[in-house]
């Protein structure tokens, strides 16, 4: 039984592994160990593997790994894990077992505070993180807490941004909080899993009406070139019949990472499909699937039935 730190470190590649765990690093290890050739089957409790990514993403890679033949347990407990002569068995709630030789445990992680003296010194924490105001601010006004200390995405790149405006804060600089939900996400498996913005549940459960559309990579010429499939789903309000601010960019497909970059300004800057849609993609780049689900929504779909 081991954790990804282990992982890392291994001077063989295992021949089975079960990864308890389907969120982004229980999905990459499965994806980079079947890349080199080991039996995987991953356990995730949740009826989805990336439990926090669109369900149509979710689908998309669950799709892609079973033709890779990587299976997963979806729905399913954990129940118990006993070493063997040749590696490990691994019980779900039910009596279902699973041998490998190796159990990788990827069920999250938490920060690493206790008797560092936090506490001692008056600061608030609450489950093992530093608690901060929207601006990084801890109660004791000369201290400040960023990155995975603090109960936010635990994402170098948001640790990064954390940093950025702590210093301009204390520089003098005019601020802005972070909107976590504009930081973009990426899975980095075969296929790639980017996102930006929130889910078709968050929307239904925050209550706002929306419209969305998926462009299949199929009708994406450089997609075709590099022979990756899956999809570029976007979603915006609905305002007045129309489709107003968009809200979620959710990309599934080799290289999708280099496209959410674009998403993350859609999103942050407020656009509407209609201002996307008059923006000219360079032909053939997958850059033009966020171009063609922007002009579908748009009502002026190119080469797609919208």
């Amino acid at each position: 039984m081991i954790t990804s730190d282990h992982a890392l470190v291994l001077d063989r590649v295992p021949a089975s592994v079960v990864i308890l765990g389907g969120g982004v690093i229980g999905v990459e290890f499965a994806s980079v160990w079947r890349s080199f050739g080991a039996e995987v089957t991953i356990v995730e409790l949740l009826p989805q593997l990336l439990p926090l990514e669109d369900e149509t993403s979710a689908k998309l890679l669950q799709r892609a790994f079973r033709r890779r033949g990587i299976r997963f347990e979806l729905g399913a407990g954990f129940e118990s894990v006993k070493h063997t002569d040749t590696g490990v068995t691994v019980t779900l709630e039910g009596g279902k077992t699973l041998d490998a030789d190796l159990l990788l445990v990827a069920v999250g992680r938490g920060p690493v505070s206790d008797g560092i003296g936090y506490e001692e010194a008056g600061v608030a924490m609450e489950r093992g993180f530093v608690k901060v105001d929207s601006l990084c601010r801890t109660n004791i006004p000369s201290i400040s807490a960023v990155g995975d200390l603090i109960n936010t995405p635990q994402l170098a790149h948001v640790g990064f941004g954390e940093g950025i405006l702590v210093a301009e804060r204390i520089g003098g600089l005019p601020v802005t909080p972070i909107d976590y939900d504009g930081v973009p996400r990426i899975t980095y498996s075969d296929p790639e899993v980017a996102s930006v913005g929130i889910t078709s549940a968050q929307a239904t459960e925050r209550g706002l009406k929306t419209v969305e559309f998926n462009y299949n990579l199929g009708g994406n010429g450089r997609s075709v070139i590099l022979q990756t499939q899956g999809a570029a789903k976007v979603i915006a309000m609905s305002e007045e019949g129309r489709p107003g601010r968009v809200i979620g960019v959710h990309i599934v497909g080799s290289r999708v990472s280099e496209l959410i970059a674009e998403a993350q300004l859609i999103y942050n800057w407020d656009a509407e499909p209609s201002d996307v849609a008059q923006l000219i993609h360079p032909h053939p780049t997958q850059s033009e699937a966020i171009g063609e689900a922007h002009l579908a929504l748009a009502g002026k779909p190119l080469h797609v039935h919208a």
